[in-house]
């Protein structure tokens, strides 16, 4: 039986603490700046107790389930409180914040961590929104401190297979948030900017799927999305730029009536999405 920890018990952390419980093979200890959160995990079953300074060396895996900078703060606050034995992962969206200030202090106090992003998500937020099968046969993206250490690699992925992940790669910090910021983060952008429209106030017997799935993730928790844009900002601005630059086009070939321009770019649009999707 492993113990698991889980810092914060939102939609994620309440998540991963379901599907550890759900499995039969953990005992599940958490925390949460809302003690009302944690203590109706407790009350629900969901939760075996709280996780404490004591309590963090007892753990096998601990799971950060929090923004970048509370990763760093928490893990920087605890750092002479983990042994070598827990293996610490987190979870938050980005991972260059992280990495680069939680690699040096594994090194310098001795404890195992690596870099994480669980593939899967909902536009609701909240441990009431939670579920133990959120994350099965979903991706998970690990970012470990060194690539050629298959030991470390295999026990993350030994621990993790509670939650269900169906893959899991492995990757950098840079090429991490390089990809995030077009798979996810400019969807939300785009998202959240389209329902901006005076229009959408209106859109009720006139929407079908193709509203649904573009407004799907425009009700996001504003306080963890700006920091995860401004923190990626390197690699989300051009995503940005370049979608500003089809618009235009778009724009352009609709405000002169050209036909031909028009369509050779919907074409394209089309083709380029069978050529990446397959």
């Amino acid at each position: 039986m492993m113990t698991v920890g889980i810092v914060g018990l939102g939609l994620i952390g309440g998540s991963l603490a379901k599907a550890y419980k759900s499995s039969g093979v953990a005992t599940v200890l958490g925390y949460d700046l809302d003690a009302s959160t944690k203590e109706f995990a407790c009350l629900s079953g969901v939760l075996d107790g709280t996780l404490t300074r004591e309590t963090l060396r007892s753990c096998d895996l601990i799971l950060f389930a929090i923004p970048p900078r509370a990763v760093v703060r928490f893990i920087r606050d605890h750092a002479d409180d983990f042994t070598a034995n827990p293996m610490l992962i987190d979870c938050a969206g980005t991972k260059r914040v992280v990495c680069d200030a939680v690699f040096p202090l594994a090194k310098e106090h001795g404890f195992l961590f690596l870099g994480g992003h669980p593939m899967a998500g909902s536009h609701h937020s909240g441990f009431k929104y939670s579920r133990a099968d959120l994350f099965v046969g979903a991706p998970m993206v690990l970012v470990p401190p060194t690539f050629d250490d298959i030991r470390l690699l295999d026990r993350a992925k030994s621990l993790l297979a509670p939650a269900g992940f169906g893959h899991i790669s492995v990757t950098s910090a840079e090429d991490h948030d390089r990809m995030i910021a077009f798979t996810s983060q400019l969807a939300h952008v785009v998202s959240n900017a389209y329902i901006q429209s005076p229009t959408a106030g209106s859109h009720k017997g006139f929407s079908a799927g193709s509203y649904q799935d573009l407004t799907r993730v425009a009700w996001l928790d504003a306080d963890m999305w700006t920091e995860l844009f401004l923190e990626n900002s390197k690699y989300l601005l051009p995503e940005i730029d370049t979608l500003i630059a089809c618009l235009q086009d778009y724009r352009n070939s609709i405000a002169a009536g050209d036909a031909q321009a028009l369509r050779s770019r919907l074409n394209y649009g089309k083709h380029r999405k069978e050529e990446v999707d397959g």
